[in-house]
Protein backbone atom coordinates (compact mmCIF):
# COMPACT_ATOMS: atom_id res chain seq x y z
CA UNK A 1 0.00 0.00 0.00
CA UNK A 2 1.35 3.28 -1.05
CA UNK A 3 1.91 6.38 1.95
CA UNK A 4 2.21 10.12 2.34
CA UNK A 5 4.34 12.18 4.78
CA UNK A 6 3.15 15.50 6.47
CA UNK A 7 5.75 16.72 8.47
CA UNK A 8 7.22 19.99 10.39
CA UNK A 9 10.23 21.22 11.76
CA UNK A 10 11.43 23.66 14.56
CA UNK A 11 14.45 24.52 16.69
CA UNK A 12 14.17 24.24 20.38
CA UNK A 13 16.69 26.41 22.81
CA UNK A 14 17.39 23.12 24.89
CA UNK A 15 20.18 20.59 24.36
CA UNK A 16 18.69 17.64 22.48
CA UNK A 17 18.58 15.23 25.61
CA UNK A 18 16.30 17.46 27.33
CA UNK A 19 14.21 17.61 24.26
CA UNK A 20 14.22 14.06 23.41
CA UNK A 21 13.77 12.82 27.33
CA UNK A 22 10.42 15.17 27.20
CA UNK A 23 9.21 13.44 24.44
CA UNK A 24 9.92 10.24 25.68
CA UNK A 25 7.86 10.65 28.87
CA UNK A 26 4.34 9.71 28.18
CA UNK A 27 3.98 9.95 32.12
CA UNK A 28 4.77 13.48 32.31
CA UNK A 29 6.47 15.07 29.91
CA UNK A 30 4.29 14.14 26.31
CA UNK A 31 1.17 14.96 28.01
CA UNK A 32 2.17 18.96 28.85
CA UNK A 33 3.26 19.03 24.65
CA UNK A 34 0.22 17.69 22.91
CA UNK A 35 -1.87 21.03 22.00
CA UNK A 36 -4.84 20.19 24.11
CA UNK A 37 -7.70 21.07 21.00
CA UNK A 38 -6.64 18.55 19.09
CA UNK A 39 -5.86 15.62 21.53
CA UNK A 40 -8.85 15.13 24.37
CA UNK A 41 -6.74 12.44 26.20
CA UNK A 42 -3.58 10.36 26.32
CA UNK A 43 -3.83 7.47 28.49
CA UNK A 44 -0.51 4.83 29.06
CA UNK A 45 -1.79 0.99 29.19
CA UNK A 46 2.09 -0.28 29.58
CA UNK A 47 5.51 0.87 29.79
CA UNK A 48 5.47 5.26 30.39
CA UNK A 49 8.89 6.00 29.11
CA UNK A 50 10.37 5.81 25.45
CA UNK A 51 10.19 1.73 23.61
CA UNK A 52 7.93 -0.56 25.11
CA UNK A 53 5.44 1.96 25.83
CA UNK A 54 1.73 1.46 24.43
CA UNK A 55 -0.72 4.23 24.87
CA UNK A 56 -3.87 5.00 23.22
CA UNK A 57 -4.99 8.71 21.93
CA UNK A 58 -8.17 10.60 21.42
CA UNK A 59 -7.93 13.15 19.18
CA UNK A 60 -10.42 15.64 17.37
CA UNK A 61 -9.85 16.93 13.83
CA UNK A 62 -12.27 18.73 11.75
CA UNK A 63 -15.14 18.10 14.49
CA UNK A 64 -14.67 14.03 14.54
CA UNK A 65 -12.76 12.65 17.81
CA UNK A 66 -10.84 9.38 16.73
CA UNK A 67 -9.51 7.18 19.36
CA UNK A 68 -6.37 5.03 18.29
CA UNK A 69 -3.45 2.42 20.48
CA UNK A 70 -0.13 3.31 19.36
CA UNK A 71 3.29 1.17 20.40
CA UNK A 72 6.54 3.26 21.23
CA UNK A 73 9.49 2.65 19.31
CA UNK A 74 13.26 4.11 19.20
CA UNK A 75 14.36 3.07 16.16
CA UNK A 76 17.67 5.55 16.89
CA UNK A 77 17.41 5.92 20.67
CA UNK A 78 18.60 9.19 21.94
CA UNK A 79 17.41 10.55 18.62
CA UNK A 80 14.02 9.17 17.17
CA UNK A 81 10.99 8.07 19.19
CA UNK A 82 8.14 6.92 16.71
CA UNK A 83 4.56 6.04 17.68
CA UNK A 84 2.58 3.49 15.03
CA UNK A 85 -0.96 3.01 15.60
CA UNK A 86 -1.78 -1.02 15.82
CA UNK A 87 -5.00 -0.33 13.62
CA UNK A 88 -3.40 1.48 10.67
CA UNK A 89 -0.11 1.61 10.27
CA UNK A 90 -0.06 5.03 10.80
CA UNK A 91 3.81 6.24 12.23
CA UNK A 92 4.17 9.45 14.04
CA UNK A 93 8.00 10.25 14.64
CA UNK A 94 10.26 12.89 17.01
CA UNK A 95 13.43 13.54 15.79
CA UNK A 96 15.80 15.51 17.75
CA UNK A 97 18.82 16.88 16.31
CA UNK A 98 21.07 18.40 17.98
CA UNK A 99 22.62 22.28 16.65
CA UNK A 100 25.09 23.27 19.24
CA UNK A 101 23.43 24.80 22.20
CA UNK A 102 19.74 23.91 20.68
CA UNK A 103 17.83 21.46 18.98
CA UNK A 104 15.80 20.99 15.49
CA UNK A 105 13.08 18.78 16.18
CA UNK A 106 10.93 16.98 13.32
CA UNK A 107 7.34 15.56 13.93
CA UNK A 108 6.82 13.28 11.04
CA UNK A 109 4.21 11.18 9.99
CA UNK A 110 3.45 8.60 7.54
CA UNK A 111 -0.24 8.04 6.29
CA UNK A 112 -1.27 4.57 4.43
CA UNK A 113 -2.99 6.36 1.14
CA UNK A 114 -6.67 5.22 0.85
CA UNK A 115 -7.79 4.37 -2.36
CA UNK A 116 -11.04 6.22 -3.87
CA UNK A 117 -12.40 9.98 -2.86
CA UNK A 118 -12.20 8.60 0.80
CA UNK A 119 -8.53 8.75 0.44
CA UNK A 120 -8.38 11.89 -1.88
CA UNK A 121 -10.64 13.58 0.89
CA UNK A 122 -8.22 12.48 4.14
CA UNK A 123 -5.64 13.25 1.90
CA UNK A 124 -6.33 17.16 1.73
CA UNK A 125 -7.44 17.34 5.44
CA UNK A 126 -4.21 15.59 7.25
CA UNK A 127 -2.24 17.74 4.57
CA UNK A 128 -3.83 20.74 5.58
CA UNK A 129 -4.06 20.20 9.71
CA UNK A 130 -1.60 18.18 10.46
CA UNK A 131 1.59 20.76 10.00
CA UNK A 132 -0.81 22.95 11.74
CA UNK A 133 -0.94 20.93 14.77
CA UNK A 134 2.80 19.77 14.59
CA UNK A 135 3.79 23.61 14.76
CA UNK A 136 1.94 24.03 17.83
CA UNK A 137 3.61 21.22 19.41
CA UNK A 138 6.72 22.11 18.66
CA UNK A 139 6.12 25.54 20.29
CA UNK A 140 4.92 23.50 23.28
CA UNK A 141 8.04 21.34 23.36
CA UNK A 142 10.04 24.67 23.32
CA UNK A 143 8.01 26.09 26.08
CA UNK A 144 8.49 23.09 28.09
CA UNK A 145 12.19 22.10 27.26
CA UNK A 146 13.44 25.31 27.44
CA UNK A 147 11.87 25.92 30.71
Amino acid sequence: MSSFKVSATGRVRAPARRVYDLIADYRSGHTRIIPQQYFTGLDVEQGGVGAGTVIRVRMRMMGAERTYRAAVTEPEPGRTITETDLATGLATSFTVDPQGDSTDVTIATVVPDRPGLRGMIERWAVRRMLPQIYREELQLIAKEAEK
